[in-house]
């Protein structure tokens, strides 16, 4: 289950994935595998570096920081870190909380061009058709020729806008916290959603879930968007607000494509479910084949760094 050993005196490690699997781990730490759907491996107060469980929830993931007083990086695999923020008052001081930026980057950016062709060309609508045995034929939004807008242009923006490059789009307008320029075109700040909602035919949310960004896309948000656009958000659920986009839905002024939702895993029943012209993953963007090699690599440089007393990277935020 591990490679622990408890009589070693070496600093320990937790990995959300077993420790054998990674080649190459510093020979500096003792390492113990913990998933979060078991009791804890060995002790926790010996702990100085926490791989967080992939996919588990926030309580899961914060059980054990109450237990880790050596406690010195707390690593996620995932990008956004809404999830353990709320636990970092309990981290021991200067404690680092480090992200997985990079890491989704190539499978969410593939399933958010996905999202967004299946849910122009209405492939729900076809496999729906096959399932009645009827012949659908008719025209569809493509691609093509669209105006698309991508609010939240970190590395997955960015990679978003990679896989958008050969769909011959007519623009792509970015969107992020403050302006900047690349090499691409500018990047516009979040003022600025305003005057650029109106023009977009697709917009896609890739902006992490911070107070700032909670319920960013709401009524007024979604009024500015134009008749028939495409929302597509592969983001956090909370970045929309749930009741503002049904009502958009529901009048068919709108159609939506949404791998995470508000709330979420989304319940039986839920409006979401069968509005019309919406399409629901299950929070899918990260968990592909993609996600493990990358994921056994970030855990290595982590750690390699750690042992040497090198800057981590993906630092989030120090505890105080």
């Amino acid at each position: 289950m591990s490679a622990d050993h408890s009589g070693s005196g070496r600093p320990l490690a937790w990995l959300p994935i077993h420790p054998e699997e990674i080649d190459g781990l510093p020979g500096e730490l003792d390492y113990a595998y913990w998933a979060g759907v078991s009791d804890f491996p060995t002790d926790p107060a010996r702990c100085v570096f926490y791989g967080v469980p992939y996919l588990s929830p926030p309580e899961v993931c914060a059980r054990p920081l109450a237990h880790m007083p050596r406690l010195r990086v707390v690593q996620t695999l995932t990008a956004g870190v809404d999830h353990i923020l709320p636990a970092v008052p309990q981290l021991p001081s200067g404690a680092l909380l480090c992200n997985a930026r990079g890491l989704h980057d190539a499978s969410t950016a593939e399933l958010a061009l996905a999202l967004t062709l299946a849910a122009l060309r209405d492939i729900p609508g076809f496999v729906r058709a096959q399932d009645a045995g009827e012949w659908r034929q008719g025209f569809r939004p493509a691609l093509a020729d669209s105006s698309v807008l991508i609010v939240g242009y970190g590395s997955i923006g960015s990679a978003i806008e990679d896989r958008l490059a050969p769909f011959e789009c007519a623009r792509v307008a970015r969107v992020a916290r403050s302006a900047r320029n690349t090499a691409r075109g500018p990047v516009h700040p979040v003022a600025s959603l305003p005057e650029l909602l109106p023009d977009a035919d697709v917009v896609i949310l890739a902006t992490p879930l911070t107070e700032e960004t909670r319920g960013l896309v709401n009524a007024g948000f979604l009024a500015r968007m134009k008749d028939g656009a495409l929302l597509v958000n592969i983001a956090r659920g909370a970045v929309v607000d749930t009741k503002a986009l049904l009502a958009e839905l529901e009048s068919g002024r709108l159609r939506a494509a949404l791998d995470v939702t508000d709330p979420e895993p989304l319940p039986p029943g839920h409006p979401l479910w069968t509005a019309p012209g919406t399409l629901v993953t299950p929070h899918v963007g990260g968990p592909s084949s993609a996600f493990l090699p990358r994921a056994k690599a970030l855990l290595r440089d982590q750690l390699a760094r750690f042992v040497l007393d090198e800057p981590l990277r993906n630092v989030v935020v120090s505890a105080a």
